[in-house]
Order: structure tokens, then C-alpha cells, then sequence
């Protein structure tokens, strides 16, 4: 028998890399969600807000248009296939990597008793 679970909680949960005290998600550079499309909703499934209801918005913390523009092709048409850029949001570290790794680590406060967290 199959036990239906909420979305909100598959996404919170299916998505945390106990081991590392970070959720993980990822960006398809040639899909159709974009970059900034994938932090967003994956921020609001963390920290449980409503992007539609105006409780967070990305700018608060990074350009998107800029954050669009680091993860494109670039001019001459070849893909971006390394580097990365962080940034807080919501009290959360965001890493963004040109493969498409998406880290997202929970506030200090929210860390597990085991340690320190290294990076």
C-alpha cells in the first residue's frame, strides 16, 4: 500500500543530503525551468514560503537577471562548464554551479548537533 505525502514535504525532504546538513536540487541549463525558476521554488519548499503571495523574492538577495546571464551559453555559443556563485537568501547559503548543482544549507541555528560544518 502506497502513502500519498504532500509535495511540500517530498520536496523538503527527498531533497536533504543528511550527510552534508544541505539540500540538494539541480538546473538543467537547456530545460525549462530556469536557474533562478529552480532556486526560487527550491527556497520556498525549504523555508515554507509563498513566492505567489509576495513572502520572498529573489531580489532581496541576488540580481536574477545577472544570475540568468552567469549561467548561460556564452557569446561565442559554447556552455559554461565550470565555476559557481553563492549567495544568502532567506537566511539559507545558495550555490550555484555551472553543471547544474544546485546546494542549499540550512541556517547556522538549523545545523545538526554533530559539528561544525565545513566548506
Amino acid at each position: 500500500m502506497q502513502t500519498e505525502i504532500s509535495t511540500a514535504e517530498t520536496a523538503h525532504d527527498a531533497n536533504y543530503d543528511q550527510e552534508n546538513d544541505r539540500y540538494v536540487f539541480a538546473y538543467d541549463p537547456d530545460g525549462a525551468a530556469t536557474v533562478t525558476t529552480t532556486v526560487v521554488h527550491a527556497l520556498s519548499s525549504i523555508a515554507n514560503v509563498d513566492v505567489s503571495q509576495g513572502e520572498f523574492s529573489l531580489y532581496d538577495s541576488v540580481d536574477p537577471d545577472a544570475l540568468e546571464r552567469l549561467f548561460t551559453t556564452k557569446a561565442d555559443g559554447e556552455p559554461r562548464l565550470d565555476g559557481h556563485v553563492c549567495f544568502r537568501a532567506l537566511d539559507h547559503e545558495v550555490y550555484i554551479f555551472a553543471n547544474g548543482d544546485v546546494f542549499i544549507y540550512p541556517p547556522a541555528d538549523e545545523c545538526s548537533v554533530s559539528g561544525p560544518r565545513m566548506r
